[in-house]
């Protein structure tokens, strides 16, 4: 078979159907990360339009340009999208259009994940955007602050669409956490160990992790302060036991990770594109990931940085200003490796190496401020001042934006082809550099002389105008540079100038294909010995074409890659991906009918919308599975793999341990709001406690524990050959156990809406009932899958997945109900 008889095969297996309906039904990364990133940017052209009317209303004192109602849905309105609806969705559309390139496969681990995930992101901006345009937007500021968000001073719809909106979002950030880690982990060229992988890579694998712990504290948040809103459960209400405090640390547990969670993809782009533009390796490789993985780490404990000036212990803001100004150290690693690189190669001042240097001046400047503030007697003088945005301005569009821009012209030629014929990026480089640093070193300024955040005007007297209108005059600028950056990039897509195949004489993979990339990405699949494979075998693009590497010969309809073993990058199992289907379209659509049945609470629908996610559900995956054993397949001369329903730790048994690891950060959150009101809200103790039926505890407890020892009864059988039906039968009954004694917990709990213990409570018994439904759920889906022949001892996968999910409802199970039972008997 010579390379065009194969192009033609594989594009015949891979390709998504014509036109819009192609959109709507692909699955494939190609299509996904470039409507992810086009979406992402679509909503930061509209942050910024809202950013240029707050500079509008502030260039002048008294001013009427809008009232004070509309000016909080702008600023409002401004950060919800910059921060949620462009920054992670863009580092999304990045990570799932580059990731199966630099690794050396043909896709990511769940294409159809990633498909679900992206129209959830849709319908949730989309939702949002609508509330702007009837004049219903949030206007409590992008971090929602209760009692100012609370139903008594907050009473209309405005921020129902924040709370709901904002989680119908963060499906999909969950989503594709999941889905690069497990692609980063599993899914990469053979022999490409861990430490070969691209830099771009690590800094990617970091960051979904960071997601999977950091998002899910914000949704829970956002779940405790809708239900406090739509039916009185006071879990921010100090009268009643609750405490407003307890949102703030559950969205800083989010927030301030959420800044390195957008920094570090960042980091990733000018570790990748930083050498190339000095023509040498990235200097520190290790060190930089250790830097990496340090910085993750050390965010997750400066939460409290964002609350110095609530009155919390002496002993905590020391703590937690040490830890501020310790983060500054892995920070400081990467940068100092950048600029040895710099030093070891010789610089050639490309586009993108502008938008580089553009970074370096304004990240270090945002970070000596994070220092400034991470100072307790400053950050008091501060906390709340336009100081404290420009800072956050500088962080997050110096350290995100300019390297983000420096990877679309990097990687611009890779998705069209073409060459650049105009130059006008680089005069809107300059313009967009001028005008920001005009905009917020003014900012800055006014800051330090008392200017508060979020005010919609000022008076003459106050000595700020002339600062103020400097500062609108160099965003306007600003915007002008970032117009002018759209309209070369659009040129650049319109004039078909034919470049070359890698036009900045990369060494990484993704440089090794046509451009603009095929839908099957590598004819071949390569083997990898080095970081820079392609800078090793310049050739390397055509022998993959011709056919030289793994899975050369396309079989009749299968999209085929391989996983490997995480640590060494050894080929160990055969995988085939679904193909196109517009499940992932209809069942975010269903996902939107429930979260808008909530918003305006038509609450009879809710059930009719969770039980059509679930048939869809238990569709999507029904269709995965076979009724015959597969056949290894050889992959290579001389090398045969099982396929990946044969293993025990198939990807979709990795793809459910990311998720479950995000559902226990969810559920550690609840445990740590518990235990915040117990021991700092007052009120407690509650008048009553929890005084259950014993004897649902102990069904409870005996379903908690029998479920796990059935399923691996379930799973010895089945290797035996036998049938597995009746441990599968038993761990149902575990499951519904546990259901029954979590729903007595919501039942019998004392007054939810007359005291935060009783909401909290409420709350526990019905996660743990969801989590023992959808243990029974998988339970008997399993069975019928034994019944209807698609298990065997040689097909196995399922099996290990559901055991995983009825294990973490075992430990779930007993943890809801110690909460609920032993507080009542030790008192």
């Amino acid at each position: 078979m010579n390379a065009l008889e194969r192009h033609r095969r594989l594009r015949a297996i891979w390709a998504s159907e014509p036109g819009m309906r192609g959109w709507l039904s692909t699955v494939n990364h190609n299509d996904l990360g470039r409507m992810f990133l086009l979406t992402a940017f679509v909503f930061f052209g509209i942050g910024g339009l809202l950013a240029m009317l707050i500079r509008a209303q502030l260039a002048t004192p008294h001013s009427a340009f809008a009232g004070p109602q509309i000016y909080n849905q702008i600023f409002t309105m401004h950060g919800t999208i910059m921060m949620f609806l462009f920054a992670i969705p863009c580092f999304e559309g990045l990570a799932i259009y580059l990731l199966p390139k630099i690794l050396g496969t043909r896709d990511l681990a769940f294409p159809r994940l990633t498909a679900y995930g992206y129209w959830c992101y849709v319908f949730g901006g989309v939702m949002l955007l609508v509330a702007m345009l009837l004049g219903i937007a949030p206007d409590a500021g992008w971090f929602i602050y209760p009692p100012l968000s609370g139903a008594i001073h907050s009473p209309g719809i405005n921020t129902d669409f924040w709370l709901i909106g904002i989680t119908f979002v963060e499906i999909s950030a969950i989503a594709a956490a999941v889905e690069i880690t497990v692609s980063v982990l599993k899914y990469r060229a053979p022999g490409m160990a861990l430490d070969k992988m691209p830099i771009f890579a690590w800094y990617a694998l970091i960051t979904a992790l960071m997601i999977l712990t950091g998002f899910p504290p914000l949704i829970l948040g956002s779940v405790l302060l809708e239900l406090e809103r739509a039916f009185g459960l006071p879990f921010f209400q100090a009268e009643l036991g609750g405490d407003s405090l307890l949102w703030q640390h559950l969205f800083w547990l989010f927030g301030h990770p959420e800044v390195y969670i957008i920094f570090l993809p960042a980091a990733g782009v000018i570790s990748t594109v930083l050498p190339v533009m000095c023509r040498t390796t990235l200097l520190g490789y290790g060190w930089i990931v250790a830097a990496a993985v340090g910085l993750a780490f050390l965010s997750f404990g400066l939460w409290v940085h964002h609350m110095f000036t609530t009155g919390i212990p002496h002993m905590g803001l020391a703590f937690f200003s040490a830890a501020s100004t310790l983060v500054a150290v892995p920070t400081a690693v990467q940068i100092f490796a950048w600029i040895g690189t710099m030093w070891k190669g010789r610089p050639e001042l490309h586009l993108p190496m502008l938008h580089i240097l553009g970074f370096f001046c304004t990240f270090v400047i945002g970070g000596l401020t994070g220092v400034m503030v991470a100072v307790v007697p400053f950050d008091w003088q501060a906390h709340d001042t336009a100081f404290i945005t420009a800072h956050l301005h500088y962080v997050l569009f110096g350290g995100f934006v300019f390297p983000i821009l420096a990877g679309v012209y990097y990687w611009l030629p890779h998705v069209t082809g073409q060459r650049r014929v105009f130059r006008l990026g680089e005069v809107a480089f300059a313009l967009v550099f001028l005008g920001f640093h005009v905009t917020f070193l003014a900012m800055h300024w006014v800051g330090l002389m008392g200017q508060r955040r979020r005010i919609p005007t000022y008076a003459p007297e106050d000595g700020w105008t002339a600062i103020n209108l400097i500062s609108s005059v160099g965003s306007f600028v600003l915007a002008i540079g970032l117009a002018m950056i759209l309209i070369d990039v659009v040129l650049h897509v319109l004039i078909a100038a034919r470049g070359k195949r890698n036009p900045w004489r990369a060494g990484t993979l993704e440089w090794a294909m046509m451009t603009p990339p095929p839908a099957y990405t590598f004819a071949s699949l390569p083997q990898v010995d080095s970081r820079t494979p392609l800078a090793d075998d310049p050739h390397l693009a055509v022998r993959l074409a011709r056919g030289e590497g793994y899975l050369a010969t396309p079989r009749e309809g299968a999209r085929e890659t391989l996983c490997v073993d995480i640590a060494s990058g050894r080929p160990d199992m055969h995988v085939v991906y679904p193909a196109n289907t517009r499940l992932p379209v209809t069942m975010s659509a269903l996902t939107g009918v429930f979260f808008l049945s909530l918003l305006v609470k038509f609450y009879w629908t809710v059930p009719l919308a969770l039980a059509g996610v679930a048939i869809l559900a238990c569709k999507w995956v029904w269709g995965n599975g076979r009724r015959e054993d597969p056949e290894p397949v050889q992959v290579r001369e001389g090398i045969t793999l099982a396929n990946a329903a044969t293993a025990r730790r198939s990807p979709g048994w990795w793809g459910t341990l990311f998720l479950l690891s995000a559902d226990a950060t969810f559920f550690g959150a609840l445990l740590f709001g518990f235990a915040f009101l117990w021991t700092v809200a007052p009120g407690w103790p509650p008048p009553e406690w929890f005084a259950g039926a014993m004897v649902m505890a102990g069904i409870g407890g005996f379903g908690a524990l029998i479920g796990p020892a059935a399923m691996r009864q379930a799973i010895r059988a089945n290797r035996r050959g036998d049938t597995a039906l009746p441990g599968i039968g038993l761990a149902l009954v575990g499951a519904l156990a546990v259901a029954a004694a979590c729903a007595a917990v919501m039942v019998q709990t004392p007054a939810p809406m007359g005291h935060a213990y009783g909401a909290t409570l409420l709350v526990l018994g019905g996660y743990g009932l969801f989590h023992a439904g959808l243990g029974a759920l998988m339970a008997g889906f399993l069975a019928a899958r034994v019944l209807r022949g698609f298990t065997s001892r040689v097909r196995q996968a399922e099996f290990s997945i559901v055991s995983l999910w009825i294990d973490y409802l075992s430990v779930i199970g007993l943890l809801v109900l110690l909460a609920a039972y032993l507080p009542g008997l030790l008192s």
